[in-house]
């Protein structure tokens, strides 16, 4: 933005008090210069503002007016990139003096200071070397820098980050001299220096002393990192002198227990690393990998070593970007020293060692190494195995775990030249795997996988034989390796797999078939497995093979054929390797850029080519075995087959194409005179199994289509004359299914699509004669070969759209989910080919005069026709125009006219009226859409009418209607407000509007009241609903609960929006892993699917194991302790009654402080009746679960004589009793019968009058 632009900003109505202060200092500074008639020039604004601001800031006299001041420096900062340079180097010491009171004053708030930062950084660009070489004594360049270098550390964030982007530039546009830094670099990398050491020092005291002074030097370290990072990052790396100091306190910052304090830290290290990788700078690099090395820590320092062993690391990943073959021949020495750090004790220095040789051994070995390695480096390789040989031994035991990462690491970066340096790691790793006492079995199974990848199964099982076939005594078996070869076998030679698996696989299936029809033993088993894995081996050896030439030849390719017809159970391996041998060749073929044979694995596109070429000679014959077996193959599993005979189809040359697709054609067409009907009512009567072979005609549909993409062009002829019969073939829905997925298939190649622009007339009579005979079945893939027709369509002749419409809206009501959205996508893309413009012949659209004129292609014309279903004979026919309109209005509203969406509401708004719910149902889902996406200023006139006519159907409960109506209308208070809805709502309906207003009302408190909560229970359900949706928008026009078994089509098919499958898609299918507290699930136990769960594992209750007293007062209220409180206290013993000062006070026991809790129990307590329908009493039973009515004549009488009872038992207690003794009580109701000498013959009569006894009749058992 130039300074005319910024200066009219500031012009124009500003909003903002500060904003209006600018405008007005401007306004005067122009005055000013009209009155002097100068030039409004960036020189005559800067000398002007330049002398305002010595009358508002000036180091005697302070800040005179803040807002002024601040106005004046920002309008300075503006004006002052605009400046001549020469201006600003010849009046640098007036200028600096002029704004040094603002750098300095103690007042300045951070608005000023962020502009004076502006000012210096625009003086201090264009300063020159001679400028530079003053002393930081005088007023020179080096002493504003010494101010932005106070400013970059300052406590308030803007601040710091302004000096700290002023510094960045000022260090990245040096002056014109031979030096590779900056003149102020040496200074800026100091003074950064001696603040972090300093800050260093004094986190380290303060931490002796206390952890909350530690604490506040952090915040200070971290700004002072910040300030050294970006002196790095400017400067083009730290400068070369200062490297030692950097390097010794940046390490023992890295010690530091604040994770963010060490970040920072590794952060200032990676951009001088970063720094030093260019050409320029990378003559620092040595000098700096020195210093670090000569900083070697201590050997058992578990909090230094590893941070410098990580920054070692990162050193030598750009040195070897720099020099790749001086670094690489000194790995030898740098493996020996991190090697020693295994031996240590600290599981983290042993772990910092490992990644560290990792790294090196994937950063510092360059391709050539591997590609062509001279004399020279095979030495360098011996010594680095031989480093690796020596952790192997019991010195290094503790971190044999580690080791065997980087012996991992070592063969994915040595790939094939591992073989045969590191033969003896192979050898020990496999010794220690086959000792059963071996602990790390799955670490060491990770090592020989990656030497299987790395040497080939070749070497490997030269290595560690599999001593399966012929066991050699004393040598263990080693069946554990073929599922690790499974998963790693690639690019190797598919000779040895001929040469020693198959014989191997052979021999284990004789003695399978020597065993006969016996029950299977174990050994069988066992057997049979193994020869399982030996096929699933198979994959891998043809996925880039290196010998296909030599290795796939007639005899194995007659072997393979036989196994596929025999054994069933291998054919998913050997498909999947047969398309491995040609989908591996055509990716190297299809890399662009030029050859990379690391990357290519050793073949180049030449190889490839020539294996492609070899593979083809075999393909014929392959096919003709992979058909076979298609044929035999149930539905489920021919997916696999297909995709092999792609494969296959793709290499196969032109003229045995051609040959293999008349033999299937002239087999199709036989097949089809057998074949009988095969409708859906043929089908049930046929007997309905799982084995079920399709017919042949289904089968051999198949292979056509998949053949159609590869023939030539002079076929297609007799492709589509076989398509057009079998589309207008109605007694077998599922073949006619079939032949409407030609078209998409076509579709998927350049001829294919070439052929079906040039046929598409022909493809369009097709279409529109076969519509009368489409089956339900076949009505998706009907819709998708209609679409790829439409792109097609010539713009001067789309009489194909009108034609095939009808068919198009009516299939958006199909009860096939998939055909629905074929069809609401295909009315989109019909909608879309109108909008180009073009023609529509109606003379030629069916049922339409010879005379009828053309019409012009036009959006408005589209809704037209579509409107035209809304004159339908049938509700359904309206129903489905309706929809189709909904779709079309949500898609295309923005390109729509208004006058063509206020006829479409108007329309809808009458049949909003009518009394079919089909109909209406269809209208809400139109209204809904309008609501949510039309302009505000549309839809406002029209909720006088829409509102009434939309309440009307509140009331209807079928079909979901009242749902529907709330949530249309919930949408339109949140968007036009509650008044204007309620002012056309009639009056009898305004309840709703009111319930609307008080749920959103009601909801909008428990969410701002939830808000408030960290960590509460009602957050973790907002967090769960809010979940679903990406936003509020999203939930609130999608997340009305619209599903039923009558509800309409979805608005995320309506809305085209992809529609979720299934309830547990809807609630996002998340399953859960139960834990023991003891020991970790192992997901490798049988058993492990019985802790796994689809839903939130419950934390079981926990029994305390000592019970605490609770206490009571005299009403039953609980008592917490409490010093200064007297009341009297009420305690429970370990059975939960009640105990005063030893005196048992449960109900039932005899006193009177039983009594009175029994009777409470009885009337307020869980188990008291509660009045139910008709006012009968219900009694709860919570053992059981069962509730029981009683009359209530027959509980009142049960309470008087309870009542009687108990003021005898209180007269009783008056006179005494029998020598001074407490007199038992009655118990109360529902309390357990008691005994004593003090009731008498009265109360015992009065207990069982009292008591109330559950039965099935409801009855009271007083009497037995």
């Amino acid at each position: 933005m130039s300074l005319s632009e910024r200066l009219d900003k500031i012009r124009s109505q500003p909003k903002l008090q500060n904003q209006q202060q600018t405008a007005v200092v401007l306004s005067a500074v122009e005055d000013t210069l009209k009155g002097q008639h100068s030039d409004p020039t960036p020189t005559a604004y800067f000398a002007a503002l330049l002398s305002l601001l010595a009358q508002y800031i000036s180091s005697s006299r302070g800040i005179v007016n803040k807002e002024v001041a601040y106005a004046v420096v920002y309008l300075l900062d503006l004006v002052t990139p605009h400046v001549p340079p020469p201006l600003l180097r010849s009046k640098f010491s007036q200028i600096l003096g002029s704004l040094a009171p603002a750098l300095t004053h103690p007042e300045a708030e951070a608005p000023l200071l962020r502009s004076s930062i502006g000012c210096l950084e625009s003086l201090l660009v264009v300063q020159d070397a001679q400028a530079w070489s003053l002393p930081q004594s005088q007023i020179s360049p080096r002493r504003a820098v010494a101010g932005l270098l106070g400013l970059a550390v300052d406590h308030r964030p803007k601040v710091r980050k302004r000096a700290l982007d002023a510094l960045t530039k000022v260090l990245k546009t040096p002056p014109p001299s031979p030096s590779l830094d900056h003149p102020a670099a040496d200074m800026c990398a100091e003074t950064a220096l001696r603040s972090l050491h300093g800050l260093a020092a004094g986190a380290g005291k303060s931490k002796k002393k206390g952890h909350r002074e530690g604490q506040q030097h952090e915040p200070n370290a971290i700004h002072a990192l910040q300030l050294v990072k970006t002196i790095a990052t400017a400067a083009n790396g730290w400068p070369s002198r200062k490297i030692d100091a950097l390097c010794e306190v940046l390490l023992n910052i890295s010690r530091s227990s604040n994770e963010y304090l060490t970040m920072t830290a590794f952060e200032v290290f990676e951009v001088i690393f970063g720094g030093m990788a260019d050409e320029v700078s990378s003559a620092k690099l040595p000098r700096l990998l020195e210093v670090i090395s000569e900083l070697q820590p201590s050997q058992n320092d578990s909090q230094l070593l590893p941070p410098w062993i990580a920054v070692l690391s990162r050193g030598y990943d750009v040195s070897a970007q720099i020099e790749p073959e001086e670094t690489f021949s000194k790995l030898p020495d740098l493996f020996t020293m991190i090697s020693a750090f295994l031996t240590s004790p600290s599981h983290n220095i042993r772990v910092s060692a490992s990644e560290c040789l990792i790294s090196l051994l994937a950063t510092c070995i360059p391709d050539s190494v591997v590609l062509e390695p001279s004399i020279f480096d095979e030495k360098v390789l011996e010594k680095l195995v031989k480093s690796v040989e020596d952790l192997l031994s019991v010195k290094y035991q503790s971190a044999w775990m580690e080791v065997f990462n980087v012996a991992t690491a070592m063969f994915e970066a040595l790939r094939w030249r591992s073989a045969p340096v590191m033969g003896r790691i192979v050898k020990t790793v496999g010794d220690l795997r086959s000792n059963e006492s071996f602990a790390g079995k799955k670490e060491a199974d990770a090592v020989i996988a990656k030497a299987i990848s790395a040497m080939g199964p070749d070497n490997v099982l030269e290595i560690l034989p599999l001593n399966l076939a012929k066991p050699v005594a004393g040598q263990p078996g080693r069946a554990w390796l073929l599922p690790i070869m499974r998963d790693s076998v690639r690019n190797t030679h598919l000779a040895h797999f001929k040469a020693a698996l198959v014989p191997l696989s052979e021999t284990m299936f004789q003695r399978v078939i020597d065993h006969g029809d016996a029950e299977k033993t174990m050994d069988i088993k066992i057997f049979e497995t193994v020869v399982q894995q030996i096929w699933a081996t198979f994959p891998g050896y043809c996925d880039l093979a290196l010998d296909i030439h030599e290795a796939f030849d007639r005899p194995f390719a007659e072997l393979i054929a036989n196994l596929l017809y025999q054994q069933t159970q291998l054919r998913t391996d050997i498909c999947r390797a047969l398309q491995n041998l040609v989908d591996s060749n055509n990716a190297v073929l299809a890399l662009d850029g030029d050859e990379d044979l690391l990357i290519q694995c050793r073949v180049t596109k030449a190889y490839a080519q020539r294996n492609i070429v070899h593979l083809a000679t075999f393909s014929a014959n392959i096919l003709a075995v992979l058909f076979n077996v298609y044929s035999q193959t149930l539905p489920q599993y021919r997916g696999l087959i297909l995709r092999c005979i792609n494969a296959y189809l793709s290499i196969t040359p032109e003229q045995e194409l051609m040959e293999t697709f008349t033999r299937v054609a002239t087999m199709l067409e036989t097949s089809l005179s057998e074949s009988g009907p095969q409708t859906q009512a043929d089908k049930q009567k046929q007997q309905k199994g799982a084995t079920k072979i399709p017919p042949d005609s289904h089968t051999l549909m198949d292979l056509v289509i998949t053949i159609s993409i590869y023939l030539p062009r002079d076929s297609f002829a007799s492709l589509f004359n076989m398509a057009s019969i079998i589309i207008n073939k109605d007694d077998d829905p599922q073949l006619q299914k079939k032949a409407y997925k030609l078209i998409p298939r076509l579709a998927e190649s350049d001829i294919g699509r070439v052929a079906l622009q040039e046929r598409s007339a022909e493809l369009q009579h097709l279409l529109i004669s076969s519509a009368e005979k489409a089956s339900a079945p076949a009505r998706r893939d009907r819709l998708a070969a209609i679409a790829q027709l439409v792109p097609f369509l010539p713009s001067s002749d789309l009489q194909f759209i009108p034609s095939i419409l009808s068919e198009v809206v009516i299939a958006a009501k199909e009860v096939n989910e998939k055909a629905r959205t074929a069809a609401f996508d295909l009315l989109v893309l019909m909608g879309e080919k109108m909008a180009e413009g073009g023609t529509i012949n109606q003379a030629k659209v069916l049922h339409m005069p010879d005379d009828a004129p053309s019409v012009p292609a036009t959006l408005e014309e589209y809704l037209t026709m579509v409107s035209a279903g809304l004159a339908g004979s049938t509700p359904h026919m309206i129903s489905a125009s309706i929809t189709a309109l909904t779709r079309l209005l949500y898609h295309f509203r923005a390109s729509l006219s208004e006058a063509t969406t206020t006829d479409l509401v108007q329309t809808m708004d009458l049949f909003l009226t009518s009394a079919n719910r089909e109909i209406v149902r269809s209208v809400l889902g139109f209204v809904k859409v309008c609501v949510i996406s039309l302009p505000t200023a549309l839809m406002l006139p029209r909720l006088q009418t829409l509102v009434p006519n939309l309440v009307v159907w509140s009331h209807e409960h079928k079909a979901h209607f009242r749902a529907k109506v709330k949530h249309i209308l919930e949408r339109m208070i949140r968007r036009f407000g509650a008044e204007l809805v309620e002012k056309w709502c009639p009056e009898s309906d305004r309840k709703l509007i009111a319930n609307i207003r008080k749920t959103r009302e009601r909801k909008k408190r428990k969410k701002e009241g939830a808000t408030e909560k960290d960590g509460d229970g009602e957050d973790a359900g907002q967090e769960r609903r809010k979940g679903k949706f990406e936003s509020e928008f999203d939930e609130a026009v999608y997340g009305s609960d619209e599903s039923g078994a009558e509800s309409d089509i979805s608005d995320d098919e309506v809305l085209g929006r992809a529609a979720q499958k299934g309830r547990r898609a809807e609630k996002g299918g998340q399953t859960y892993i139960v834990e023991d507290e003891d020991e970790p699930l192992d997901l490798l136990d049988r058993k492990a699917l019985a802790n796994i769960s689809s839903t939130r594992p419950l934390k079981a209750r926990q029994v305390p194991t000592q019970r605490t007293k609770a206490k009571t007062d005299l009403d039953g209220k609980l008592v917490f302790n409490d010093a200064d409180s007297n009341d009297e206290m009420m305690e429970f013993d370990g059975q939960g009654s009640v105990r005063d000062g030893g005196v048992s006070l449960d109900p039932g026991s005899g006193t009177l402080e039983g009594g009175i809790n029994a009777y409470v129990d009885a009337i307020k307590g869980r188990d008291a009746p509660k009045r139910g329908q008709k006012g009968k009493l219900k009694f709860s039973n919570k053992k059981s679960g069962e509730e029981m009515e009683v009359d209530e004549e027959e509980v009142v009488g049960a309470r008087n004589m309870a009542n009687r009872g108990l003021r005898r038992g209180r007269d009783g207690l008056a006179r005494g009793g029998r020598a001074g003794r407490p007199q038992q009580m009655r118990r109360g109701l529902g309390q357990e019968k008691t005994r004593g000498s003090g009731g008498g013959r009265a109360n015992e009569r009065s207990g069982r009058g009292g008591r109330v006894v559950k039965s099935s009749r409801g009855r009271r058992g007083g009497r037995r």
